[in-house]
């Protein structure tokens, strides 16, 4: 899946017919749904994707209480960037934090490291994992690693799964939450066993933490007490902070002295990154402390979701997990993507609340699904809120919400599709 700010809509904004969303042109899509985002008063999570002069606006707003101003730019990684490798590894509890560009380079390089210690270049993962998933076969065509697949289906690898495998391998990556599934967690006791059995193969472990900010309520613990059960740990500042982009990589201060080299080989020493830098440091002073509240409210709005669908008597829906592990779930249901993309564009165009973005068949045929996330503007609905704004998105399908073949739709109580 790609993020919400990379998924196109339907054409024009005075018509719901699919035929003529169907003739748009990609750029008119994206252009007509990112209007339609960014005009809306009302919406359950922030837009990656702003105006430029928002986006400045927003950093020159932001940026003074995250860095001194009257300090260099950086050049090559020192400045604010090494400010914010010092405060990521402290806030990780690590010796030390390297800062990549991208979240795909920085998981490349860490396994990469750890199959020249191990001597061993397998990496088990699960199979619905970013690097499998996302990533175009990154860690086999560029860094030489080998996958194996640990687990199946949307729920996280466990310590069975870890046992089971017949084969040894260096280097488990556990991405935490697993996003493609659900955005599901394990449990604490469930994690721990999952990295003892890991230590069991003599195997390293690596945390793709891209989301892992948001993990500390469902997991019960701090982030130092998570990421100590990791010998390595990448976590994005875009995802869930705000940034604008980057990502970092925590773990010893040999590996990551030794990953600064290979950043280096991979082309990721770039000479002046400090408003990427600045953006990842006001999102960790503003957005940081508030994921807990948001992954709270966003079990309220997950089950508001689901009984304003009882109510409008959708045949079958999902709304999964039924209380989200982190402030992001799926929402299941029984119509094509085209005609649920059209209702979300236009219900912010016609009364400016934005409740769904983009929709993806990628389950059973008849059905799709979308990705919610809720932030600091969620916080100002309550559920009585989402279950209006849900009854008037049915109210702008075909059927008024009701499929044209009911009876050809999946059971309710049945697990959410997997990929």
């Amino acid at each position: 899946m790609t993020d919400d700010s990379t998924r196109d809509t339907a054409d024009t904004a005075d018509t719901a017919d699919s035929a003529d969303a169907a003739d748009a042109s990609p750029t008119r899509q994206r252009q007509r749904r990112l209007a339609a985002w960014n005009a809306a008063e009302r919406s359950l999570a922030a837009n990656l994707v702003q105006p430029m002069a928002a986006q400045l606006a927003r950093l020159a707003e932001q940026a003074p209480a995250a860095h001194d101003l009257t300090a260099w730019t950086d050049t090559y990684g020192d400045g604010a960037v090494a400010a914010l490798e010092e405060r990521t590894a402290d806030l990780l509890g690590k010796p030390a934090a390297l800062w990549f560009p991208t979240g795909t380079m920085a998981q490349q390089v860490a396994l990469r490291c750890w199959a020249g210690r191990t001597g061993n270049p397998t990496v088990a993962l699960h199979p619905m994992s970013h690097p499998e998933r996302w990533e175009r076969q990154a860690l086999t065509r560029v860094s030489g690693l080998r996958t194996l697949h640990a687990g199946a289906g949307p729920q996280p690898v466990d310590a069975a799964d870890v046992r089971g495998l017949d084969e040894p391998f260096g280097a488990l990556m556990l991405e935490l939450p697993l996003r493609d599934a659900g955005f599901v967690l394990p449990t604490w006791e469930e994690l721990t066993a999952v990295v003892e059995a890991a230590r069991e193969r003599d195997a390293v472990v690596h945390f793709d933490g891209a989301r892992l900010w948001e993990s500390t309520r469902h997991l019960g613990r701090s982030l130092p007490e998570i990421a100590d059960l990791a010998d390595s740990v990448y976590v994005s500042f875009y995802k869930s902070l705000g940034g604008l982009s980057g990502a970092a990589l925590a773990g010893p201060r040999d590996f990551v002295d030794e990953a600064g080299a290979w950043r280096h080989r991979y082309g990721g020493d770039v000479f002046q990154q400090w408003p990427a830098a600045l953006a990842a440091l006001a999102g960790l002073d503003r957005e940081l402390p508030r994921l807990p509240e948001y992954v709270a409210h966003a079990q309220v709005v997950a089950g508001a979701l689901e009984e304003a669908f009882t109510e409008a008597g959708v045949p079958w829906f999902r709304v999964h997990p039924e209380q989200p592990h982190t402030h992001q779930f799926q929402v299941w249901l029984p119509f094509g993507a085209r005609d649920l993309d059209e209702a979300s564009v236009r219900q912010p165009e016609e009364t400016g609340t934005l409740l769904f973005r983009r929709w993806e068949e990628s389950g059973p045929p008849g059905t799709a699904m979308t990705e919610c996330t809720v932030d600091a503007a969620g916080l100002r609905w309550s559920a009585r809120d989402v279950r209006d704004a849900v009854h008037d998105f049915l109210s702008r399908l075909p059927g008024g919400g009701r499929p044209p073949h009911p009876g050809r739709t999946p059971h309710t109580e049945q697990a959410a599709p997997a990929d």
